[in-house]
Protein backbone atom coordinates (compact mmCIF):
# COMPACT_ATOMS: atom_id res chain seq x y z
CA UNK A 1 0.00 0.00 0.00
CA UNK A 2 1.47 3.33 -1.03
CA UNK A 3 1.12 6.12 1.51
CA UNK A 4 1.86 9.83 1.05
CA UNK A 5 3.24 11.61 4.10
CA UNK A 6 2.56 15.31 4.66
CA UNK A 7 3.86 17.81 7.21
CA UNK A 8 1.93 17.27 10.42
CA UNK A 9 0.79 20.88 10.79
CA UNK A 10 -0.75 20.86 7.32
CA UNK A 11 -2.47 17.52 7.76
CA UNK A 12 -3.91 18.33 11.15
CA UNK A 13 -5.27 21.64 9.87
CA UNK A 14 -6.83 19.87 6.92
CA UNK A 15 -8.39 17.32 9.26
CA UNK A 16 -9.94 20.08 11.36
CA UNK A 17 -11.43 21.73 8.28
CA UNK A 18 -12.99 18.45 7.22
CA UNK A 19 -14.49 17.97 10.66
CA UNK A 20 -16.21 21.36 10.48
CA UNK A 21 -17.32 20.96 6.89
CA UNK A 22 -18.71 17.44 7.19
CA UNK A 23 -20.05 17.53 10.75
CA UNK A 24 -21.37 14.75 12.96
CA UNK A 25 -20.14 11.18 12.60
CA UNK A 26 -19.64 11.48 8.86
CA UNK A 27 -16.41 13.44 9.05
CA UNK A 28 -14.31 10.39 9.93
CA UNK A 29 -15.61 8.59 6.86
CA UNK A 30 -14.51 11.58 4.78
CA UNK A 31 -10.92 11.06 5.96
CA UNK A 32 -10.64 7.61 4.42
CA UNK A 33 -7.97 7.67 1.75
CA UNK A 34 -6.38 10.86 3.08
CA UNK A 35 -2.55 10.92 3.44
CA UNK A 36 -1.15 9.53 6.70
CA UNK A 37 1.16 11.66 8.80
CA UNK A 38 4.29 9.97 10.14
CA UNK A 39 6.10 6.80 9.14
CA UNK A 40 4.94 3.17 9.13
CA UNK A 41 7.59 1.88 11.55
CA UNK A 42 7.70 1.43 15.32
CA UNK A 43 8.26 4.69 17.18
CA UNK A 44 9.03 3.63 20.73
CA UNK A 45 10.27 0.70 22.80
CA UNK A 46 7.83 0.18 25.66
CA UNK A 47 9.85 -2.60 27.31
CA UNK A 48 12.61 -5.07 26.63
CA UNK A 49 13.32 -8.14 28.77
CA UNK A 50 16.31 -9.98 27.27
CA UNK A 51 16.71 -13.69 27.78
CA UNK A 52 19.79 -15.86 28.15
CA UNK A 53 22.06 -15.47 25.14
CA UNK A 54 21.02 -11.90 24.38
CA UNK A 55 23.39 -8.93 24.08
CA UNK A 56 23.93 -8.35 20.38
CA UNK A 57 22.57 -4.98 19.31
CA UNK A 58 21.78 -3.69 22.80
CA UNK A 59 24.41 -0.97 22.59
CA UNK A 60 22.50 0.52 19.65
CA UNK A 61 19.11 0.69 21.33
CA UNK A 62 16.60 2.12 20.70
CA UNK A 63 17.31 3.01 17.08
CA UNK A 64 18.33 -0.47 15.97
CA UNK A 65 14.71 -1.72 16.11
CA UNK A 66 12.97 1.55 15.21
CA UNK A 67 12.66 2.78 11.64
CA UNK A 68 13.01 0.84 8.41
CA UNK A 69 14.37 -2.70 7.99
CA UNK A 70 17.93 -3.17 6.77
CA UNK A 71 17.40 -6.32 4.72
CA UNK A 72 20.34 -8.20 3.25
CA UNK A 73 18.49 -10.45 0.81
CA UNK A 74 17.85 -14.17 0.49
CA UNK A 75 21.35 -15.46 1.16
CA UNK A 76 22.53 -13.26 4.02
CA UNK A 77 21.09 -12.08 7.31
CA UNK A 78 21.39 -8.42 8.32
CA UNK A 79 23.50 -7.46 11.33
CA UNK A 80 21.29 -4.45 12.05
CA UNK A 81 19.33 -6.46 14.61
CA UNK A 82 18.66 -6.92 18.31
CA UNK A 83 19.01 -10.46 19.69
CA UNK A 84 16.26 -11.26 22.19
CA UNK A 85 17.87 -14.32 23.78
CA UNK A 86 15.98 -17.37 25.02
CA UNK A 87 12.35 -16.38 25.69
CA UNK A 88 13.31 -12.69 25.54
CA UNK A 89 10.45 -10.26 24.97
CA UNK A 90 10.23 -6.80 23.41
CA UNK A 91 7.19 -4.53 23.19
CA UNK A 92 7.03 -1.78 20.58
CA UNK A 93 4.56 1.08 20.12
CA UNK A 94 3.28 2.98 17.09
CA UNK A 95 2.55 6.59 18.06
CA UNK A 96 1.54 8.18 14.74
CA UNK A 97 0.19 5.42 12.47
CA UNK A 98 -1.42 2.33 13.99
CA UNK A 99 -2.02 -1.04 12.35
CA UNK A 100 -5.59 -1.51 11.13
CA UNK A 101 -7.39 -4.54 9.76
CA UNK A 102 -7.48 -4.16 6.00
CA UNK A 103 -7.13 -6.44 2.98
CA UNK A 104 -4.62 -9.24 3.54
CA UNK A 105 -1.44 -8.67 5.56
CA UNK A 106 -1.66 -5.74 7.99
CA UNK A 107 1.73 -5.96 9.74
CA UNK A 108 5.21 -7.08 8.71
CA UNK A 109 7.86 -8.29 11.17
CA UNK A 110 11.45 -8.38 9.95
CA UNK A 111 14.16 -10.63 11.38
CA UNK A 112 17.41 -11.70 9.66
CA UNK A 113 16.42 -15.09 8.30
CA UNK A 114 18.10 -16.34 5.14
CA UNK A 115 17.82 -19.32 2.81
CA UNK A 116 20.16 -22.29 3.10
CA UNK A 117 21.54 -23.94 -0.07
CA UNK A 118 18.69 -26.44 0.21
CA UNK A 119 16.20 -23.60 -0.19
CA UNK A 120 14.89 -24.08 3.33
CA UNK A 121 15.04 -21.08 5.67
CA UNK A 122 17.56 -20.67 8.44
CA UNK A 123 14.95 -19.46 10.89
CA UNK A 124 15.02 -18.20 14.46
CA UNK A 125 11.39 -18.03 15.37
CA UNK A 126 9.44 -15.48 17.37
CA UNK A 127 5.86 -15.34 18.63
CA UNK A 128 4.00 -12.15 17.69
CA UNK A 129 1.16 -10.56 19.66
CA UNK A 130 -0.72 -7.31 19.08
CA UNK A 131 -2.70 -4.96 21.32
CA UNK A 132 -4.53 -1.68 21.00
CA UNK A 133 -4.16 -0.64 24.65
CA UNK A 134 -0.92 -2.34 25.70
CA UNK A 135 -2.81 -4.40 28.28
CA UNK A 136 -4.97 -6.94 26.44
CA UNK A 137 -2.92 -9.00 24.01
CA UNK A 138 -3.89 -11.12 21.02
CA UNK A 139 -1.23 -13.69 20.15
CA UNK A 140 -0.76 -15.29 16.75
CA UNK A 141 -0.26 -19.08 16.97
CA UNK A 142 3.35 -19.97 16.12
CA UNK A 143 4.30 -23.56 15.28
CA UNK A 144 7.95 -23.19 16.22
CA UNK A 145 8.64 -26.94 16.00
CA UNK A 146 7.04 -27.48 12.58
CA UNK A 147 10.20 -27.50 10.50
CA UNK A 148 8.61 -29.38 7.61
CA UNK A 149 6.08 -26.61 6.99
CA UNK A 150 8.46 -23.71 7.65
CA UNK A 151 7.13 -22.75 11.09
CA UNK A 152 3.63 -21.49 10.18
CA UNK A 153 2.46 -18.44 12.11
CA UNK A 154 5.93 -17.52 13.37
CA UNK A 155 8.07 -14.49 12.68
CA UNK A 156 11.73 -14.95 11.80
CA UNK A 157 11.21 -17.27 8.83
CA UNK A 158 11.24 -15.19 5.63
CA UNK A 159 14.36 -13.32 4.41
CA UNK A 160 14.19 -9.51 4.30
CA UNK A 161 14.65 -7.77 0.96
CA UNK A 162 13.71 -4.18 1.81
CA UNK A 163 16.50 -1.75 2.67
CA UNK A 164 16.50 2.07 2.58
CA UNK A 165 19.23 1.96 -0.05
CA UNK A 166 17.56 -0.38 -2.56
CA UNK A 167 14.15 1.23 -3.03
CA UNK A 168 12.16 -1.89 -2.15
CA UNK A 169 9.21 -0.63 -0.10
CA UNK A 170 9.02 -2.04 3.40
CA UNK A 171 5.23 -1.84 3.42
CA UNK A 172 4.60 -4.06 0.39
CA UNK A 173 4.31 -7.71 1.47
CA UNK A 174 4.80 -8.87 -2.12
CA UNK A 175 8.40 -7.65 -2.27
CA UNK A 176 9.58 -6.52 1.18
CA UNK A 177 10.21 -9.92 2.71
CA UNK A 178 9.66 -10.50 6.41
CA UNK A 179 6.67 -12.29 7.87
CA UNK A 180 3.13 -10.99 7.53
CA UNK A 181 0.31 -10.92 10.06
CA UNK A 182 -3.41 -10.23 9.56
CA UNK A 183 -5.27 -8.68 12.50
CA UNK A 184 -8.42 -10.52 11.42
CA UNK A 185 -6.74 -13.79 12.41
CA UNK A 186 -6.82 -12.72 16.08
CA UNK A 187 -10.09 -10.76 15.95
CA UNK A 188 -8.59 -7.30 16.32
CA UNK A 189 -9.42 -4.22 14.24
CA UNK A 190 -6.59 -1.90 15.36
CA UNK A 191 -3.23 -2.33 17.07
CA UNK A 192 -0.91 0.30 18.53
CA UNK A 193 1.44 -2.18 20.21
CA UNK A 194 3.40 -5.19 18.97
CA UNK A 195 4.99 -7.75 21.26
CA UNK A 196 7.59 -10.22 20.02
CA UNK A 197 8.71 -13.12 22.18
CA UNK A 198 11.52 -15.49 21.33
CA UNK A 199 9.95 -18.92 20.89
CA UNK A 200 12.51 -20.77 23.01
CA UNK A 201 13.17 -23.14 20.11
CA UNK A 202 16.26 -21.45 18.63
CA UNK A 203 20.04 -21.51 19.09
CA UNK A 204 21.41 -19.54 22.05
CA UNK A 205 25.20 -19.58 21.80
CA UNK A 206 27.19 -16.45 22.64
CA UNK A 207 25.42 -13.10 22.78
CA UNK A 208 23.41 -13.38 19.56
CA UNK A 209 20.97 -16.05 20.68
CA UNK A 210 17.37 -16.40 19.65
CA UNK A 211 15.12 -14.20 17.57
CA UNK A 212 16.95 -11.24 16.00
CA UNK A 213 14.63 -8.26 15.50
CA UNK A 214 15.32 -5.87 12.65
CA UNK A 215 12.09 -3.84 12.38
CA UNK A 216 8.30 -3.90 12.17
CA UNK A 217 6.17 -2.10 9.57
CA UNK A 218 2.53 -1.11 9.17
CA UNK A 219 1.01 -2.32 5.91
CA UNK A 220 -2.58 -1.24 6.51
CA UNK A 221 -2.53 1.88 8.66
CA UNK A 222 -4.82 4.36 10.36
CA UNK A 223 -3.90 7.82 11.66
CA UNK A 224 -3.54 8.27 15.41
CA UNK A 225 -4.47 11.59 17.07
Amino acid sequence: MKKTLLPKSFALGFTALLAVACGGEDWQDSLQGQPLVGDPFADRIVSFAPGTGAGFGQSQLPGIVLGAPQGDGASSGSLDVLSLGRNGVIVLEFTDIAVTDGPGVDLLVFENAFLKPSGKPFAETGVVAVSDDGVTWHEFPCASSDVANNYPGCAGVTPVYSHPANGIPATDPAVAGGDGFDLADVGLTRARFVRIRDSGANGYAGTSGGFDLDAVAVVNGVQLP
